[in-house]
């Protein structure tokens, strides 16, 4: 084991349900071997304007079961430049830091992966992002309570959607993966799943619904990810209309998927992957990101998730109609 007495701790990137989890397990690790904690406040432009706080045992008392992050995060253009990287290494080096452990998703770690190559400074990756769509991880952080929260969502909508005879298109997010609209469409009975990776037929839909219409259902759930070919849910609704004459409402679920208290499987996803990362620190791993393959944590190379695209199991949209009959 290396003799490394003092980590930095970051968030970077869209929030996660479970990043506090995380956090939690790393610092709380990290006390019981005796190392510190300091924690980088708003990513990378935190470290490039060395926005640090220390960060022990009773510093992350009672934060599993809240949403969001508590270092806080943003965007930061300046530490795309080398003169901002260089900056922020010197702010580490200056507090002592000797090694990093970063909260994100693709950007976070492509970040890393240059930082660590052009200094000297290890860096371990826990994934956070609502999408799934880091490679090499069965899921990632926040998206198990994204999809419960789009869930309860529809499970709503169906009841409304039942009494007033109605279809209602729910716009979940995922701009390049499906991954949520396919996970909650299948688990709320939805008649219809639009996703990214696959151009849906929409006429062939609209004649679904049509038939389902004759032989007795009077509504009906489509669920849109929100970067579906197609268009927006609103777009594909309004191309409904015209092909069916069906009264439709449309639902935006937005930013309600990334917040509220994270689930019990993201809780101890959060805390199992910040102890990985620690873990790995320690036996002298570094530009590698923590995930969960058949429920056993692992280690990817972060140049291994390069030009390797995530897909959802395509065959879940057969179920999916199958069920919808």
């Amino acid at each position: 084991m290396m003799s490394m007495k003092r980590i930095g701790l970051f968030c970077s990137g869209g929030d996660a349900p479970g990043m506090n989890a995380a956090i939690r397990a790393v610092v709380r690790t990290a006390v019981f071997h005796r190392m510190e904690v300091v924690g980088i406040l708003r990513g990378y432009k935190g470290m490039i304007d060395g926005s640090f706080r220390p960060l022990g045992a009773r510093s992350v008392s009672g934060i599993i079961s809240r949403g969001g992050t508590i270092l806080h995060t943003a965007r930061s253009p300046e530490f795309m430049s080398y003169k901002g990287r260089k900056k922020a290494y010197e702010q580490l080096k200056n507090t002592g830091i000797e090694g990093l452990v970063a909260i994100g998703g693709d950007g976070t770690f492509r970040g890393a992966h240059r930082f660590t190559s052009e200094f000297d400074i290890p860096v371990i990756g826990v994934t956070g992002s609502i999408d799934n769509d880091c490679w090499g991880t069965d899921y990632t952080l926040g998206f198990d309570t994204a999809v419960n929260i789009a869930l309860d969502a529809i499970d709503r909508i169906r009841d409304t959607a039942a009494s007033h005879d109605r279809i209602f298109f729910v716009e979940v997010m995922g701009r390049k993966s499906g991954m949520i609209a396919l996970w909650s469409g299948l688990a709320g009975g939805a008649e219809a799943i639009f996703i990214p990776e696959v151009r849906e037929d929409l006429p062939a839909v609209a004649r679904e619904i049509v038939e389902g219409r004759k032989k007795g259902k009077t509504s009906a759930i489509v669920v849109v990810a929100e970067g579906e070919e197609e268009g927006d849910a609103f777009q594909i609704a309004r191309k409904f209309r015209k092909l069916t004459k069906l009264d439709y409402r449309v639902t935006i679920l937005g930013h309600i998927q990334r917040g509220g208290a994270p689930t019990a499987f993201d809780r101890i996803l959060g805390t199992r992957s910040g102890v990985a990362a620690v873990e790995a620190l320690r036996s002298g791993k570094r530009n590698m990101m923590v995930g969960i393959q058949n429920g056993r944590m692992v280690l990817i190379p972060f140049s291994k998730m390069w030009n390797r695209s995530k897909r959802p199991d395509l065959s879940w949209l057969k179920i999916a109609e199958m069920m919808s009959i």
